[in-house]
């Protein structure tokens, strides 16, 4: 990898009673929160390990970047997230770096902490190829957790409903529309209900200890799961 790669996640700071509200209940709106606090601390530190990648912290609200400074390195870049919607906003981001010169730009999502490192690697290394033009991480529940581009493409978030069963499906055929090369890596989860957070606890309960130390902390600490 060339070090004119970006790796971002779209965060934003966690708030009580607007912070994974699907998950209230099993936590209270301050569970959640904190919970939410730990999903992003674990995806810095996935970020920090794949080797040669630019590492970015797009952050909301505006003022938030001191809370953020103190979650992760000098390596991390950060910057406040720009746009009206998360589609506005995923195309901001990654016309941005792009921009600035860096070859290819890949964005992804701050709650799936258990993800497995080599989706990262591969995610790059597909999107080196000469004849792809999009990587996407397909997620369970009809998103993604990761899309990359080494060029911009407005057309690819635009009068798409975010955060809805249709997401991929959706880009996938705006893709085709445009005429760009997909290249689609494994399918993985992030954790929105209290389903995915079952599905969480039983990842966790059989890997090492390392995997997402600050989840697995929260949930065995603060809410008794193991």
């Amino acid at each position: 990898m060339s070090a004119e790669q970006a790796l971002i996640t779209v965060v934003k700071r966690p708030r009580a009673g607007a912070t994974k509200t699907r998950l209230c209940p099993p936590f209270s709106p301050q569970e959640a929160a904190a919970f939410y606090h730990c999903l992003m601390r674990d995806t810095m530190a996935l970020m920090a390990r794949v080797p040669a990648v630019k590492p970015v912290v797009a952050y909301t609200p505006a003022d938030a970047q001191d809370y953020f400074r103190h979650l992760v390195s000098s390596s991390f870049e950060l910057m406040p997230q720009r746009g009206r919607d998360l589609g506005e906003r995923l195309d901001n981001v990654l016309t941005d770096w792009l921009h600035k010169g860096y070859g290819l730009a890949v964005v992804m999502d701050s709650d799936s902490p258990t993800l497995p490192i080599a989706y990262l690697r591969q995610a790059f290394r597909r999107l080196e190829d000469p004849d792809m033009d999009v990587v996407l991480g397909p997620c369970d529940d009809g998103g993604y957790y990761l899309i990359g581009l080494k060029a911009p493409c407005p057309a690819l978030f635009q009068g798409i409903a975010m955060s809805t069963p249709s997401v991929m499906a959706e880009t996938l055929e705006r893709a085709q529309e445009q005429g760009l090369r997909v290249a689609c890596l494994p399918p993985w989860y992030d954790v929105d209900t209290s389903d995915d957070v079952r599905r969480l606890i039983a990842e966790l309960d059989s890997q090492p200890d390392h995997l997402a130390q600050h989840t697995k902390t929260f949930l065995s600490t603060t809410m008794g799961y193991f």
